[in-house]
């Protein structure tokens, strides 16, 4: 997973993260909120804190995010979690200030087909970019990055994966309407987020499982 930043000057780079997590704050909130849909992964369970316990999510995200990103940092490189750390900390601004400030409103509620489509297109192409920046814009993400290299699974694939539980748990709190044009949501997001990421690059090979360290060699000799 190292060099995700395609190699990218740091004021692109800071270009495209920030680009990203905007486009994340402005779909999360003018999007998913305003029209009752949930989320999945870590912003899925800070829009449930926002729907339950009334915790706005520029401040639950970050709080989820901090111990992923402590792990990040043990075992990723540091270029990659001051990255990331851009993007969370973006997206607390972004999201706290649309909050306050923002009196657009998008009422798709009678279109929830729309609204599923816009938030899986919007979210995919955000998160994207972050990735493409060379970062991830929560702690998911970076689970989902380090899921993909150990088991050569496509990257949104893991995103759609991962979002199953929380929107098992958005069922609880939820509609059964709303989460599933959400189930739609996040499919569409997982493949906006697998052609963002390999638009443009070579296709690599998948990695391969890691072999036993004790398996003998098949001419028999001494490892």
């Amino acid at each position: 997973m190292r060099n995700h930043n395609d190699g990218m000057k740091l004021p692109l780079r800071l270009t495209v993260i920030l680009s990203g997590t905007l486009l994340l704050a402005f779909t999360y909130y003018h999007i998913n909120y305003q029209n009752h849909l949930t989320e999945g992964g870590f912003v899925g369970l800070a829009l449930l804190g926002k729907y339950v316990l009334g915790i706005s999510p520029s401040v639950s995200t970050l709080l989820l995010d901090i111990p992923v990103l402590i792990i990040a940092m043990i075992f990723k490189g540091r270029s990659f979690v001051v990255n990331t750390f851009i993007s969370v900390a973006a997206f607390t601004l972004f999201y706290g200030l649309m909050e306050r400030y923002s009196g657009w409103v998008i009422d798709l509620q009678g279109n929830l087909p729309l609204a599923a489509l816009l938030s899986g297109v919007l979210t995919g192409l955000g998160a994207g970019l972050v990735l493409r920046g060379g970062g991830a814009s929560g702690g998911d993400d970076i689970l989902s990055l380090l899921i993909s290299e150990w088991k050569g699974i496509k990257v949104g694939t893991v995103f759609i994966l991962m979002d199953v539980i929380v929107l098992a748990l958005s069922l609880i709190y939820m509609p059964v309407k709303e989460t599933l044009y959400t189930v739609m949501a996040v499919v569409v997001a997982g493949y906006v987020i697998t052609l963002t990421t390999s638009l443009g690059r070579p296709k690599l090979n998948k990695v391969p499982k890691l072999q036993p360290k004790l398996s003998k060699p098949h001419d028999g000799s001494v490892a």
